[in-house]
């Protein structure tokens, strides 16, 4: 017998033997002997194409599946004695306060839901930035409500602008959400031109202080941006600006387009807890609210509301955490210089750099043998340098020493 497929599908048999029919039914008149083949070659027919179609239905559900290049985080270690610089995290604790309440808290009372819309920590925000507790929104640190400002104000045919060089998050949610986009590249120096940003577009997004970049823009820039896209949601990506020169939280009472984000991750030391929030006018932010009710109605939990809200009633311990913090990044900077580094000035709580004659890979390499963790991208136009976050003194102190060695 020899069987004969195409694509996958039983094409025909043939049957080849001396005798006119072959059958184990030896005794068999020839016509039961052809009604027996003719059987069997239909079980034969319903069985391999059965098979064909399986493999044809597989073939076609997976292309049912997303396609999408997903966001990749910082690198985190399984011993515990390396020197941590790949996350932009806080290298000190929250605030006493924080302790307080988890030393605090009951077991027990995690059994209950927690409040849907985080209403204390949306007023003790209100409160700290002189604004009303419907112009915040919270949410799963600043990504979770990124995410949602994308889904609820990018739903145009046009498309929104970003920089080439910035948050490796925005395009991943654009295809993620099919929201259309278009790059503006950043100059030689990774400045961000206000102007590229004039055009016609579905919306405008601005990380200020730009990550990985770390330079920062001012009121001016921003004030200019919102003018020339009156007719378009602009996002203000906020994640580091405590460690900056400028927030433009006070802008919302201003320009009814404008949306800032940011997040207890970085200043605050809250990255474990993952609380983000957003400044908004209250109708942009009753659109976020509804996003946010279409999919999860819980996003934060209790010990995240109560420590979020604990940390904002410290705030000596915050200005403090953060001047540190500012003053170990601008002696790194000076070190790194005088050893043949190129530091961009940073209004973050990193440094990006670049060396003059050593390629980025190999120091990223060498430091990583030495046990201390930084980030490198191999991503064009900066896959040539390195994103350091600003660690304790002595972490610094170590790496500038380990660097110099190189």
């Amino acid at each position: 017998m020899i069987v004969h497929y195409r694509n996958g599908f039983l094409y025909d048999i043939w049957i080849i033997s001396s005798e006119f029919l072959i059958s184990p039914l030896t005794k068999a008149t020839v016509c039961d002997k052809i009604i027996y083949i003719d059987t069997m070659l239909s079980l034969y027919y319903d069985e391999l194409n059965m098979r064909g179609r399986k493999m044809m239905s597989e073939k076609l559900w997976r292309k049912n599946l997303i396609n999408i290049e997903p966001y990749v985080a910082g690198e985190q270690p399984k011993n515990e004695n390396i020197i941590k610089l790949n996350a932009n995290e806080n290298p000190y604790p929250p605030s006493p306060a924080v302790e307080r309440v988890l030393k605090s808290e009951s077991a027990a009372e995690l059994r209950k839901y927690p409040d849907a819309n985080a209403m204390p920590l949306k007023k003790a925000l209100a409160e700290r930035y002189g604004l009303k507790a419907e112009n915040v929104f919270c949410g799963n640190g600043s990504d979770d409500v990124l995410a949602t400002a994308f889904r609820a104000f990018f739903n145009s045919d046009k498309p929104i602008f970003y920089p080439d060089v910035t948050y490796s998050f925005y395009p991943v949610w654009c295809e993620l959400l099919k929201i259309p986009y278009e790059t503006k590249p950043v100059d030689e120096n990774f400045v961000i031109n206000v102007k590229d940003y004039y055009g016609d577009n579905g919306g405008v997004v601005i990380p200020n202080p730009n990550a990985p970049t770390s330079l920062g823009v001012g009121k001016d820039f921003i004030e200019d941006l919102l003018e020339h896209n009156k007719d378009s949601i602009v996002i203000i990506d906020e994640a580091y600006a405590d460690f900056g020169k400028y927030s433009c939280v006070e802008l919302v009472k201003k320009y009814d387009n404008l949306v800032v984000t940011q997040t207890f991750s970085k200043s605050r030391s809250l990255a474990g807890m993952r609380v983000g929030m957003t400044f908004a006018n209250e109708e942009l932010i009753s659109y976020m609210q509804a996003v946010k009710d279409s999919y999860n109605s819980y996003p934060l939990d209790r010990l995240a509301i109560k420590t979020a809200v604990a940390s904002l009633s410290d705030e000596e311990y915050f200005r403090s955490t953060v001047e540190r913090i500012k003053l170990t990044r601008d002696k790194t900077a000076e070190s790194l210089r005088e050893m043949g580094f190129k530091v961009l000035d940073s209004e973050t709580n990193f440094l990006f750099v670049t060396h003059e004659k050593f390629a980025a890979k190999d120091i990223f390499t060498y430091l990583r043998e030495a046990g201390i963790f930084v980030r490198h991208f191999n991503k064009p136009r900066i896959d040539n340098y390195l994103r350091i976050t600003i660690g304790t003194d002595s972490q610094m102190s170590f790496l500038i020493r380990v660097a110099s060695s190189f």
